[in-house]
């Protein structure tokens, strides 16, 4: 895939064009590689690198600054440019880009930047970025209306598709990425001129179906990951796995939650073209080999003959397993929690029972407990007498009461159907709250519902699950009533 050589490039040459140092090589580099693909592919490039940066923006936003950076190499690209030619105009744009009145993405750090000069400046611009979308906007036409648009205008067609699939997919490795886009432009092109049109997108999307599998789970892998930094990604796999395997031993579930987070390390921003793929199949195959004999589900999956992705996502689409009967679990000691060797290993042993006990209990609640757990040590393992600062701290236990709670809540939306936890959540505010209106009342069972349709399965969206759980589901379970399972 050619197209990804010139990626890491214009990583560097978006939107503010900051790099300063070496800008001769730099110049160089780009001109040959927009030479070589010519204006249309590297105008598809900057298109797609801009939606994937500011997910917050518009289409014209996105195209304003698309066509600027072709502008800029198509000036500086020719035989016999100036020399100073990229600097002059990078330098042009980046002021542009300082302009208030400006049609390109927007950026509440942009006025920041702008106070800086020169290079300062350009690299202020140049780090700013939007956080990953957690909702997908974008949804596919009918076959009729993709043509339609196609034969309207195929450039605007593309520009807009490829626009809308970055922003839904803005973690989604680079060459992954591309290759995706590449794939579903190339199937309009030849489905939309084609005798039977419905039949050859029909043939087209399924042999597509594996690649664009794996471009909406690395994506949504990767933005985990860009939210939560690495060890919390461990976290939240070992939490993950423990709640679909409780059975599972806390060694084989720790190995295997370092595992994934060491893959999306890897690969997230990695510009080899098969990383994803290399590393899922190696994944998947220690996964198999270490839950297949304790996991009845995971032995099914891992019995596909389909291949490793087929068996990935088997083992991803696993719902949460039923609780265990654990013993009682002494909080971290003192002498281990102040022991870097054994701070992290006690803390997860103490997690993994939390996970085992209440297996649909929301991530976010049991992410809190291990805050928690980490608090306590950062402020006890420096002080005089650590054991005497351990035993002055309460147990949390409004978060221990949040963990049952949302356990049985999600619980409930899991085992029944939706119809009927909407029912159930009706018949428990009109015992939790007998004055209320029926207007107030069919809102709270929408928000309710709204809330657990979103945040009670596994891998559900960690920004804003982890804002809204806590809140959500000390409303939902006032009472002594919490919606509890038959």
């Amino acid at each position: 895939m050619k197209a990804v050589i010139i990626t890491a490039l214009l990583l560097m040459l978006t939107y503010s064009h900051a790099i300063e140092r070496g800008r001769d090589y730099m110049r160089d580099k780009i001109c040959q590689e927009f030479n070589h693909l010519g204006k249309d592919k590297f105008h598809s490039l900057a298109i797609i690198m801009n939606s994937r940066k500011y997910t917050n923006s518009t289409f014209e936003e996105v195209k304003s600054i698309a066509v600027e950076i072709v502008a800029l190499a198509e000036k500086c690209c020719v035989e016999g440019a100036d020399p100073e030619c990229y600097t002059t105009e990078s330098l042009a744009l980046s002021a542009k880009s300082c302009d208030p009145n400006n049609p390109f993405p927007k950026h509440p750090g942009t006025a920041a930047c702008c106070r800086e000069e020169g290079l300062e400046r350009k690299l202020c611009l140049a780090a700013l970025k939007h956080p990953p979308k957690e909702f997908h906007t974008y949804v596919e036409p009918s076959n009729e209306e993709l043509c339609g648009a196609f034969r309207k205008d195929p450039q605007d067609f593309a520009d807009r598709f490829l626009y809308e699939f970055s922003i839904d997919h803005s973690h989604t490795p680079l060459p992954l990425l591309i290759a995706s886009t590449t794939t579903y432009l190339s199937i309009v092109g030849t489905c939309c001129t084609h005798a039977q049109p419905t039949v050859c997108f029909l043939k087209e999307k399924l042999e597509r179906k594996s690649l664009m599998m794996l471009t909406d789970l690395s994506n949504k892998a990767c933005s985990r990951y860009s939210v939560f930094g690495k060890e919390k990604t461990k976290l939240s796999y070992f939490i993950t796995y423990t709640q679909k395997s409780p059975n599972a031993s806390v060694e084989d579930i720790l190995s295997l939650a370092e595992d994934a987070s060491e893959v999306l390390a890897k690969c997230c921003d990695s510009l080899e073209e098969d990383c994803v793929q290399k590393e899922v199949s190696n994944h998947t195959a220690k996964t198999c080999n270490k839950l297949s004999t304790q996991d009845k589900r995971i032995n099914n999956c891992c019995q596909d003959n389909s291949g490793s992705l087929q068996k990935y996502v088997c083992i991803y689409s696993l719902p949460w397993d039923k609780n265990t009967d654990s013993s009682n679990v002494a909080r971290p000691t003192p002498e281990c929690l102040c022991n870097v060797d054994c701070r992290q290993r006690e803390i997860y042993n103490y997690i993994h029972h939390f996970a085992q006990t209440f297996t649909y209990a929301p991530e976010a609640l049991l992410v809190a407990l291990y805050d928690d757990s980490l608090t306590v040590a950062n402020s006890c393992c420096g002080t005089e007498d650590p054991a005497a600062c351990f035993a002055g701290k309460k147990p949390p236990t409004k978060l221990f009461d949040l963990l049952s709670k949302g356990n049985e809540m999600c619980g409930a939306y899991t085992t029944h159907n939706f119809l009927d936890f909407k029912k159930r959540l009706r018949e428990h505010y009109h015992k939790a709250l007998p004055s209320a209106s029926e207007d107030t009342i069919s809102g709270l069972v929408e928000q309710r519902s709204t809330f657990a349709s979103t945040c009670c399965h596994l891998n559900a969206p960690p920004s804003y699950c982890g804002l809204k759980v806590q809140s959500e589901v000390a409303y939902t379970c006032t009472g002594d009533d919490c919606l509890a399972q038959d």
